[in-house]
């Protein structure tokens, strides 16, 4: 079902960490290289969870983040710098503004100097946008939080076209989510833009991520039947974006059932469970017209268990190494109420 890969800060919330337990194979966040860092800012929960192989910490090896140069040392253009020339011209166009966010004391916001590579640091720091920092004894650049989100929000991207994994980048931050999304170069590609919440409730804020794992454990068959069922609804809209009533329709009767049985299973425990909003972005087929393109409109897609599927389409920038199976990103809400 593939790991849902947390960002922009390495430790996710409790909402999304326990999400993750129950919708996918796991959880994974964006750590700096180095493991002393690694060691000293992950929380307890993460250690556990790794211990048992449900969390991954994911680093970009220098190497790579270099590959991201949009030119070669020569001063030649980088053929695969698509994410780079984004940073680029997103930061530059930040630094330009009459009041640009300049890094304060103590920082607004942080970014581990081994989460960057080289020619980021030096960008950064060039356009008086981060000045060094130590934190927590370690070496990072103070930022404001508006280029912390839009850096990490990019390279989580980046990260989620692993060949050897299936990753969805997921943030409780919408800024981030905005940012890391939103198309500031020529490339642009058409998205869906579906609520699904209520179909994924997840336990009360203050439930015991031991009880979560239980539940995991007993409860199995019916969490794997409905997150099938609902990335092969999400698949199927993405590849068949001409017609998505069409999609819903052959679905519906699948994801009822899987939902049905999993609220059953939710109701037999003694766990008190909530309803976060969670906004899906799904990145439509290259082919995707302009028609289907309507601003701030709307439509109902269908009804699934008595709650109203909503989706709406928007312009995004696409992933130029995008995979073929899925280009899913989640956004996490804070705001929530009780079932």
């Amino acid at each position: 079902m593939g790991v849902l890969l947390y960002y922009p800060t390495v430790n996710p919330p409790t909402g999304i960490l326990h999400q993750a337990l129950l919708y996918w194979d796991g959880i994974a966040s964006v750590v700096p290289r180095d493991p002393r860092v690694y060691e000293a800012v992950a929380g307890r929960d993460l250690r556990l969870l790794e211990e048992r192989e449900l969390y991954r910490p994911l680093a970009f090896a220098e190497d790579t983040l270099d590959l991201l140069d949009h030119r070669y040392p020569g001063g030649a253009a980088h053929p695969g710098g698509q994410a780079s020339t984004v940073l680029t011209e997103e930061l530059r166009r930040i630094a330009a503004r009459p009041d640009p966010p300049r890094p304060a004391s103590p920082p607004e916001a942080v970014i581990y100097t081994t989460k960057l590579s080289f020619w980021l640091e030096r960008l950064l720091l060039g356009l008086g946008l981060a000045a060094h920092a130590r934190h927590e004894g370690f070496g990072a650049l103070s930022v404001s939080r508006e280029v912390q989100t839009l850096i990490i929000g990019v390279l989580a991207r980046e990260l989620a076209v692993s060949p050897d994994l299936a990753l969805f980048p997921c943030t409780d931050s919408e800024d981030a989510y905005r940012r890391s999304l939103r198309p500031a170069s020529p490339m642009r590609a058409l998205a869906w833009e579906i609520e699904l919440g209520r179909l994924l409730p997840v336990p009360a804020p203050d439930t015991p991520t031991a009880e979560v794992l239980a539940f995991r454990e007993r409860y199995d068959d019916e969490r794997v039947r409905l997150m099938r069922a609902l990335h092969r609804l999400l698949g199927d809209l993405r590849r068949d974006y001409e017609h998505p009533a069409d999609v819903f329709a052959q679905l519906r009767r699948e994801l009822s059932a899987a939902l049905e049985d999993y609220r059953a299973a939710g109701r037999s425990t003694r766990m008190a469970w909530a309803h976060r909003s969670i906004t899906v972005s799904v990145a439509l087929a290259a082919a995707a017209g302009g028609a289907l393109l309507l601003p701030d409109i709307g439509w109902l897609l269908g009804t699934v268990g008595g709650y109203a599927l909503n989706i709406a389409t928007r312009e995004i920038r696409p992933l130029e190494r995008a995979r073929d199976d899925h280009d899913f990103s989640y956004l996490h809400r804070v705001r929530s109420g009780l079932s």
